[in-house]
């Protein structure tokens, strides 16, 4: 089930934004919990954050951004990630089925996002929903406390017309 994130849910979004084995695929380097906070409620706030729950436990976790204007029926799909509690268990396919279903729902379109081109796991994940490669975002993404960038490969969802 996917609904959106409450300020209650901060715990949950922390947790997973600043784990070891997710946090380099993100868009935040590590901080503590005050200076997650205002990041956390401007997102929320915005109506941007949403929560996937499995069997009435909050699994993972995924932002949504909506374009304006004449890109309005596209949306940007990011800080996309489930709990390495629940990992191995298929609930990435089925979060991801939930996402572009309540997408569709919404209106929109077009479904946008990138990841590490190394994330291998993710990209076939996405692929298998759906998801195609449009091309290369080069050093892209700064991991300061890695000192090095990252390429990102961009990835589009198209809905049928």
């Amino acid at each position: 089930m996917v609904r959106s994130a409450t300020a209650q849910d901060f715990s949950f979004f922390y947790s997973l934004y600043m784990h070891p084995q997710i946090n380099p695929f993100l868009m935040y380097e590590q901080m503590d919990e005050e200076a997650f906070q205002p990041i956390f409620h401007d997102l929320q706030s915005q109506n941007q954050l949403f929560v996937f729950e499995y069997e009435g436990q909050m699994a993972g976790m995924f932002k949504i951004v909506p374009f304006a204007h004449r890109t309005s029926h596209i949306a940007y799909l990011g800080g996309v990630a489930i709990h390495p509690d629940f990992a191995g268990k298929g609930l990435g396919t089925q979060m991801l089925h939930e996402i572009i279903a309540h997408c569709g729902e919404r209106g929109f379109l077009r479904l946008e996002l990138s990841t590490a081109t190394i994330n291998e796991r993710a990209i076939k994940l996405y692929e298998k929903v759906g998801f195609e490669k449009e091309g290369v975002y080069r050093n892209y993404c700064w991991l300061k406390s890695e000192n090095r960038f990252l390429d990102e490969v961009v990835m589009s969802y198209l809905y049928p017309q």
